[in-house]
């Protein structure tokens, strides 16, 4: 194929992988009761799940918390005529990207896996699956974890009490997402190093060797989509510190067969 082919070729699933995500988001437009009150604004409600579960560690070791709270201290407001509108259509969007994502990476491997060998192909069955899967414990951990601790503290922080906390919905909305998709993108290490190792850009000497500069990262990343209070930011270091080490090993992996291939073929031409 020619390289105009190939961007035809693109444009088509790309197209394929847009509609997806608008017919998913439709299905998500048609339900705005479970995804605003249920899914949006669950983590705004004290009987959400994480809320429980580390009010009753507190409770357990006899220590005041903010998850042990009645109501979160803060109300939200949309401030502008098209406000809920507009957070209805990229709530939408958005949540057809995430439920569409296994889709999108399909579309992905259909347009790349012509140019793989037959062997590489096999080997890569299962590259959908595990995207997904880790995508998916990202979006999760994100959901579950990051959300309620950013908004709990967020939520009840004040500079004085003569200062009211009334959030605007688009505000709201954009710490859950970025907490969600954060994470969802960081729980794909193992898939990038995966192909970075593959054409040869990274090894797990380079990634021993900048150990200590990856947690810098890490940490950074971990305070940029964190609350600033040590405890979150501990909570989203330790399982991507846990990815790193898992992408090591993949990288150590995916050079041993590399160069077992490369011996039964200096084997075969001698």
């Amino acid at each position: 194929m020619s390289f105009l082919d190939h961007l035809e070729e693109l444009r088509w699933h790309l197209i394929r992988s847009t509609l997806a995500v608008v017919i998913i988001g439709i299905v998500a437009f048609a339900m705005k009761e479970f995804i605003f009150d249920t899914v949006l604004l669950g983590p705004k409600k004290m009987d959400f799940p994480t809320y429980k579960f580390f009010c009753s560690i507190a409770t357990y070791f006899g220590m005041e918390s903010s998850f042990c709270a009645d109501t979160l201290p803060f109300t939200i407001q949309s401030r502008t005529m098209a406000g809920q509108f507009s957070a209805h259509i990229w709530t939408s969007i958005w949540a057809g990207f995430i439920l569409g994502f296994p889709y999108i990476l399909y579309e992905m491997w259909r347009f790349i896996s012509p140019g793989l060998y037959e062997k590489e192909r096999k080997n890569s069955k299962g590259f959908i699956f595990a995207a997904s899967f880790l995508f998916f414990s990202g979006v999760l951990f994100g959901y579950y974890i990051v959300t309620p601790f950013s908004i709990n503290f967020l939520g009840t922080y004040q500079v004085s009490k003569e200062v009211l906390n009334e959030f605007d919905l688009s505000s709201f909305i954009s710490t859950v997402k970025a907490s969600v998709i954060a994470c969802g993108i960081m729980f794909e290490l193992p898939i990038i190093i995966y192909f970075l190792t593959k054409v040869g850009l990274v090894t797990p000497e380079v990634l021993k060797k900048h150990r200590k500069i990856a947690l810098v990262v890490v940490l950074i990343v971990a305070a940029v989509i964190t609350p600033p209070d040590v405890a979150s930011q501990i909570v989203v270091t330790i399982p991507v510190l846990i990815l790193y080490q898992i992408s090591i090993y993949i990288s150590r992996r995916v050079l041993k067969n590399e160069a077992k291939k490369l011996g039964k073929n200096v084997t075969k031409s001698s």
